[in-house]
């Protein structure tokens, strides 16, 4: 394939390859984007994974950080189609007791459900909402100096600690220590570990602050009104086109990665010098998932009222039950009693399944690489909760981390953030860099959750590896 037509080629058509294309073309340049699958999407992609009518969402389902992204906020994509679903109540976390922690938008609301803790939330939380402004694109781009430095401050003192440090620290009852346990385990990280406490916060946050959205029809339609704000701009995007090594890239002024280190080393290896190729190499990645999807046939009978309103579910119960289930993972093992992230779309958006009938997502952490079946240890803990589950189930789909990386090889041993998010490697991925969109290659630059921010459907690294193509090549 010749692309001499182009000024630049993206590689990979999910959110952040987009926004890279979108960016691009607003400053005027040629671009194309090349996607190896027959549809575009990456991790955002929805299908009949089930049953006919029944439409699930294979990676990416509940949307806080589209909702709260710098560059998504500059486009026109709800005049593309995307509407995004605000459910009554962001996050469900239920315990034994029939009791539930509910994150709701009003900080003050959310705080009642906590019991003898509603005012160390609002404490905790109040301040963060009130910078939210100024913190969230900070928060959401790569290291740099801070336009804000007092509000920053204020959210690193808490942000820097381990998830288990700061509840011990904040909080007395169960219900508030298990509800931030389920929003710092987003991080996929042992919540012993320093700066696990910044995911619960930042997902705190963005509940507050923007809610957590589902995309009317399905997570598609976010990548969907992307591409269509693509093309209006002149982009070209093609499906069915792999890229197995630069030959034919040779002419592009620049080509920009939607890839992780591993793929990236596999096409382009040769045009880096060694020392960036032996970085890339030890590039780490973190654990996997095991994920189901469900056809049911009514909705989930949930103990806990606030959870028959939520788009979200966190399973785990306890503060220390999720701590002890992700550092079993962590260290390459498989608890009994898996935190699972469940999101019931259909209860907010029609179009996700048949009158009457319901889809249900979910997805416990495992180790990179598993291939253990989850699916008897996800479902009792769902039926924990909400007895009489497993009656309703239609079908159900499963993936294990084989699968999960085979329908996208972005996803390697099933790591859905593209990388571990430690300390080490949260603002140094993929490599430590002045600009880590860059490489050495004056050409190449990489846009995928592998780079500031991370993993999530937000397209910053995409806006911003679309930053470092033009200040690079004018």
């Amino acid at each position: 394939m010749e692309f001499g037509a182009f000024d630049v080629v993206v590689v990979g058509a999910g959110p952040n390859g987009l926004s890279a294309g979108i960016a691009l073309a607003q400053a005027g340049r040629r671009v194309l984007v090349l996607e190896a699958a027959p549809t575009i999407g990456g991790g955002s992609r929805t299908a009949e994974l089930t049953l006919p009518g029944f439409r699930h969402d294979v990676c990416s389902a509940i949307h806080p950080a589209a909702a709260a992204s710098p560059f998504f906020r500059t486009l026109p994509l709800a005049a593309h189609g995307l509407d995004l679903i605000q459910p009554p109540v962001a996050l469900a976390h239920p315990f034994d007791d029939g009791a539930a922690a509910a994150l709701t938008r009003p900080v003050s609301e959310t705080a009642v459900t906590l019991g003898e803790d509603a005012v160390a939330y609002e404490r905790l939380m109040g301040p963060l909402l009130r910078d939210a402004d100024q913190l969230i694109p900070q928060l959401m781009g790569p290291l740099r100096p801070p336009r804000h430095p007092v509000a920053l401050a204020r959210f690193g003192l808490s942000a820097l600690r381990s998830a288990e440090g700061l509840a011990e620290a904040r909080f007395k009852g169960e219900q508030a220590k298990g509800l931030f346990a389920g929003m710092a385990a987003h991080g996929f990280l042992p919540l012993d570990r320093p700066t696990t406490a910044a995911f619960g916060l930042v997902l705190g946050l963005f509940g507050h602050h923007v809610g957590w959205p589902i995309p009317r029809g399905g997570s598609q339609a976010i990548v969907d009104a992307l591409a269509a704000h693509l093309v209006l701009l002149g982009g070209e995007i093609r499906t069915d086109a792999p890229v197995r090594s630069m030959a034919g890239l040779e002419a592009a002024r620049a080509v920009v990665f939607d890839l992780t280190p591993r793929q990236i080393l596999a096409i382009a290896g040769d045009e880096l010098p060694a020392r960036y190729r032996r970085t890339l190499g030890r590039y780490r990645y973190g654990p996997g998932v095991f994920k189901v999807d469900w056809a049911l046939d009514g909705p989930v009978p949930w103990t806990a009222k606030a959870c028959s309103r939520a788009g979200t579910i966190h399973v785990g119960g306890t503060f220390d039950e999720i701590a002890v289930g992700e550092a079993e993972v962590w260290a390459g093992r498989h608890p009994e009693r898996p935190f699972v992230l469940l999101a019931q779309q259909s209860l907010f958006d029609p179009t996700r399944a048949p009158a009457g009938k319901h889809t249900l997502w979910g997805y416990c952490h495992v180790p990179n690489g598993s291939t253990v079946d989850m699916t008897d240890a996800i479902e009792a803990q769902v039926e924990r909760f909400a007895p009489g589950f497993r009656d309703l189930i239609l079908e159900r789909a499963t993936m294990n981390t084989e699968d999960v990386e085979c329908h996208n090889e972005n996803h390697v041993g099933g790591d859905i953030n593209g990388g571990v998010q430690d300390l080490r490697q949260l603002f140094t991925r993929p490599a430590p860099r002045l600009d880590p969109y860059s490489t050495p290659n004056p050409r190449l630059f990489v846009c995928s959750s592998s780079t500031p921010p991370g993993g999530g459907v937000h397209g910053m690294g995409g806006f911003f590896a679309a930053r470092s193509v033009l200040r690079r090549q004018g």
